[in-house]
């Protein structure tokens, strides 16, 4: 009981007198139960208190972010359904990733709601970084260890590893909740393009690259402005540094495979200045969607529109990528030769409009090419991942598939009170909405 206590603690939960409390609200579920999943994965299983058996089951996690106690798990299990939070075996430890093993530990989770009693469905809920996981695990459960394999692969996955999928492990449907659209295009467009020299990252920069130079448009106490010329130099040139980190770790790796190489500490890869995202800084860069889209609004009216987003910006992340530190943090990108190769690593000749979506296998938009399920893409409407949702959209394989923006919501579903200081629109109801939204959309399918 104390080995468990100590671990459901260190993940958000809290044990007095073998009850759980303070995670969760007790309208929701008052008694999540903890859940082994093997291989270090965990979960927490909420089911409604009251009401009817659920018949459809939820489970959402993160490639390294805890979730046994997202927002998810007691937003749904209040709405009638069952939902397994889960931590997979990375959870906390970037620097341990190895892509593909995510896809079994998802696999654990989906085989145990699957042994559920009454549960007859089963769907899979990607919130941010959970998007390009979930996508990655379906596209895998419908297409074999053959989708994430081709000379075009950075790494390829191992046909040995991901052995061993039947027909039911794959899922009904996915939620994506803001999905952001792979680590490594995350990576890429975080990269500062103005690095010149990887060993000198603070000294030898380009001034025609620098994102944080007010000649160039930055401003340090509001939203930036760069010019459309700029923004193409920067997205090149980002292209560009990223590539050149891929081949030095693709060499890094030969020499290992040789015995060759004698690292100062096993297969560490790191890199500096990678907090430098345009999109972060100005509200100009990917403010929205390209189409008319379904915005759903604080009253609950759902309008058509074309939709930018209402974040505020934020300069104070020029002090995170100046940074020098340790450990994976603001500017710094402490990882492993494998961390690095499978999850953080993508070629393009464009950050924004260049990017070889396949050459990665944790991508949304390569995965949701290969997947026929039913799918529902909402977009927050405070953040900057709208148009890399209306993307996913546009490239889903599916034929049901529904996109949707919620106005005012943060990258976390609240609502965004500063942006409604400076728009004077309410948007406290964003939480609520998403998950009305999601119940719906799910009870008119299964």
């Amino acid at each position: 009981m104390a080995k468990l206590q100590m671990l459901l603690m260190s993940f958000g939960f809290f044990l007095v007198f073998g009850i759980t409390i303070g995670a969760v609200s007790a309208s929701a579920q008052s008694n999540p139960r903890f859940v082994p999943l093997g291989s270090g994965a965990i979960g927490a299983l909420y089911v409604p208190d009251s009401g009817p058996p659920p018949h459809v089951a939820f489970v959402v996690t993160h490639r390294n972010s805890s979730y046994v106690t997202h927002t998810s798990t007691t937003q749904l299990s209040s709405r009638g359904f069952m939902v397994l939070g889960m931590n997979v075996r990375f959870a906390n430890n970037e620097a341990l990733v190895d892509w593909q093993d995510i896809a079994l530990d998802v696999r654990s989770g989906v085989r145990f709601l699957r042994s559920q009693p009454g549960i007859t469905t089963v769907i899979l809920i990607g919130p941010s970084g959970g998007g390009p996981v979930m996508s990655f695990y379906q596209a895998v459960a419908e297409n074999g260890p053959a989708y994430c394999q081709g000379p075009n692969k950075i790494s390829e996955c191992s046909s040995q590893r991901l052995a061993g999928f039947v027909p039911s492990d794959r899922a009904d449907g996915i939620v994506y909740l803001d999905a952001h659209p792979g680590v490594s295009v995350n990576t890429l467009r975080s990269l500062n393009a103005a690095v010149r020299n990887e060993n000198r990252p603070f000294q030898s920069i380009n001034p025609r690259l620098d994102p944080f130079s007010e000649k160039n448009g930055f401003n340090p106490t509001g939203d930036s402005v760069y010019s459309d010329a700029f923004q193409d130099r920067y997205f090149q040139a980002q292209a560009v540094r990223m590539n050149n980190l891929i081949s030095k770790a693709l060499e890094i790796k030969r020499k290992m495979a040789e015995g060759t190489y004698q690292p100062s500490d096993e297969d560490s890869f790191v890199f500096y200045r990678n907090s430098a995202r345009l999109s972060d800084f100005s509200l100009g860069v990917h403010r929205g969607t390209l189409r008319p889209a379904k915005l759903l609004k604080n009253d609950g009216t759902v309008v058509t529109q074309i939709v930018n987003s209402v974040r505020i910006p934020d300069p104070s992340n020029r002090e995170g990528d100046q940074l020098m530190g340790s450990g994976n943090g603001a500017g710094v990108k402490d990882l492993t030769i494998t961390s690095f190769l499978t999850a953080n690593a993508i070629r393009s000749t464009h950050s924004l409009d260049g990017i070889d979506w396949c050459s990665a296998n944790d991508t949304t938009i390569c995965a949701i090419r290969e997947i026929h399920i039913p799918v529902l893409m909402v977009a927050m409407g405070a953040h900057y991942f709208i148009r890399d949702n209306e993307a996913l959209f546009e490239n889903g394989a599916m034929a049901d598939k529904d996109f949707i923006v919620i106005e005012g919501a943060t990258h976390g579903g609240a609502g965004c009170t500063e942006c409604s200081a400076v728009t004077g629109v309410d948007y406290s109801n964003a939480r609520k909405n998403i998950y009305d939204y999601v119940a719906a959309w799910t009870n008119a399918r299964f």
